[in-house]
């Protein structure tokens, strides 16, 4: 079977009735837990990101509070968790200023964990990476923007 082109799809759905567009949505929301978040992002929260990204960060809040530290390989891979979570929200949203956002809250809340994150070699590359990618992100802001968030970023 030959799966079709993004382009094929949109052209099929523009010719499908209202009715029929519903029932294929659902049921795609059906099958996979991340098209459902997707969609539940899309229908109620896509129009007031300050909001989302708040709830966002007290995900983030939440998960972190939970890190073991009594064993550095669960806190390790919690780091992991929060950050596929972290990532998987701005997938959703798609907008660099979110992005920035819950990424430099993201290396905050993980500075400010208590934990020893230069210790392993493995954490410490997590956290340089979002650092880089802050870094390639804001650099494709408008240049008012960039300036606030560069100032955020020297604080890490």
């Amino acid at each position: 079977m030959e799966i079709a082109s993004l382009s094929n799809i949109k052209k099929e759905l523009k010719n499908l009735p209202p009715e029929v567009l519903q029932d294929v949505i659902t049921r795609l929301a059906k099958y996979k837990k991340d098209n459902k978040e997707l969609l539940s992002y899309l229908l109620f929260e896509a129009y007031n990101e300050d909001e989302y990204i708040r709830q966002v960060k007290e995900e983030i809040d939440l998960e972190f509070m939970s890190l073991n530290r009594s064993s550095f390989y669960l806190a390790k891979k919690t780091i992991r968790k929060v950050l596929k979570t972290t990532k998987k929200h701005i997938r959703f949203s798609g907008k660099k200023e979110t992005e920035i956002e819950l990424l430099l809250y993201f290396c905050k809340k993980l500075k400010d964990s208590g934990l020893n994150y230069k210790r392993s070699r493995v954490v410490f590359n997590m956290y340089l990476t979002q650092v880089k990618r802050i870094q390639k992100v804001i650099s494709m802001l408008h240049e008012d923007l960039q300036y606030d968030y560069r100032e955020e970023l020297e604080a890490l």
